[in-house]
């Protein structure tokens, strides 16, 4: 059997911890060869792969990024999108796929099974946006980079008596943002689940610093909203694949927290340093799970599936269950949030 495997969409640590525990798996199943497709599906529809083999892998589990680098182009940007996958597939032999990628490439899975092509998905993203599995790789070494961040930050803003606002991914959740504004001690965490209101920010920063906390760090999610009619924000830019170009609300936030309370505010982006550099040990061992079981799904036939990870166990679940769906920061730990946060004027 010769099985061909991806990187789609952004990069995220972890992803080569999945590329090398595929290739030891398959080669201790007997599976048959693996190859990589480079940049993702473009390297499906320009033949561009090279072979992956234990030694090819070796020393790539603590690497960020992807040995075989990614793109967010997809097939079903060409109308017979499906044919050509199945086109290239019989070029090169191929039996099946598999491709570790986020929401938008569980979206093309689940097409090309429709359209009868063998595939297996593997979910990726910082963002622990996908539907169906608890946890993604890649998310608790982002949500570790910006507690390191906030951490460092709180002594500048003590030393200056400021706000700071720091401005994290997770395009339309706040899984990152609240995750790390609670373990950073953020004084207030912004997230989409929650349209915010600056006024009720504001009030909130005014009272504490009154009380003698002379500093303030605000977390806020990318893709944070405003309680309607209380700011006027520009609508975000659409890229070429469809899109929204999230980011700069930490800016609008620190700026209108300046100008309502008379406190100085400064703004932090952190962007993409949280999708770089060495996964964490957990990340690590997370791929490594979802690695073995996408090749394990081959080995079963079991197409049209997504690997996931419920209860502490990896399981299968249909791609048809995931797209479509967001996962959100769940109730209970916006409560936790709430504790330290209540956000009303005190």
């Amino acid at each position: 059997m010769r099985v061909g495997i991806l990187t789609g969409g952004g990069d995220c640590p972890g992803l080569n911890a999945v590329i090398r525990a595929a290739v030891r798996a398959a080669d201790v199943d007997g599976l048959g060869e693996l190859i990589g497709f480079k940049d993702a599906w473009r390297g499906v529809l320009e033949d561009s792969w090279e072979p992956l083999s234990i030694e090819r892998c070796r020393g790539i589990l603590p690497q960020g990024g992807t040995i075989l680098g990614t793109s967010r182009d997809q097939p079903y940007q060409h109308p017979a999108g499906g044919k050509l996958v199945a086109a290239a597939m019989s070029r090169l032999g191929v039996d099946a796929i598999v491709a570790i990628g986020g929401e938008g490439t569980m979206g093309v899975l689940n097409d090309l099974h429709r359209d009868g092509i063998p595939v297996v998905g593997v979910p990726k993203t910082i963002d622990n946006d996908i539907a169906a599995t608890e946890m993604t790789f890649g998310f608790q070494t982002a949500v570790q980079i910006c507690t390191d961040a906030i951490d460092r930050l709180h002594t500048t803003a003590e030393s200056h008596h400021r706000v700071l606002v720091v401005e994290v991914m997770g395009r339309h959740v706040g899984h990152v943002a609240t995750w790390a504004g609670l373990a950073g001690g953020a004084t207030i965490t912004i997230i989409p689940e929650e349209p915010f209101d600056l006024a009720e920010i504001s009030s909130r920063i005014v009272e504490r610093h009154r009380r003698g906390r002379w500093a303030s760090i605000v977390v806020v999610a990318e893709g944070a909203v405003p309680k309607p009619g209380t700011l006027d924000l520009e609508e975000p830019v659409i890229d070429r694949y469809g899109h929204q170009v999230l980011g700069g609300i930490g800016h609008v936030v620190a700026r209108e927290i300046q100008l309502r309370t008379g406190i100085e505010s400064r703004t932090t982006v952190l962007g993409h340093v949280q999708r770089g550099g060495s996964p964490l040990a957990f990340d690590r061992v997370l791929a490594t799970r979802f690695g073995i079981a996408a090749i394990d799904a081959v080995h079963d036939r079991a197409f049209g599936q997504m690997v996931a990870l419920q209860g502490g166990a990896i399981v299968r679940v249909p791609l048809s269950d995931v797209v479509g769906r967001v996962r959100e920061v769940p109730a209970d730990i916006r409560r936790v949030v709430r504790i330290f946060d209540p956000r009303a004027p005190l």
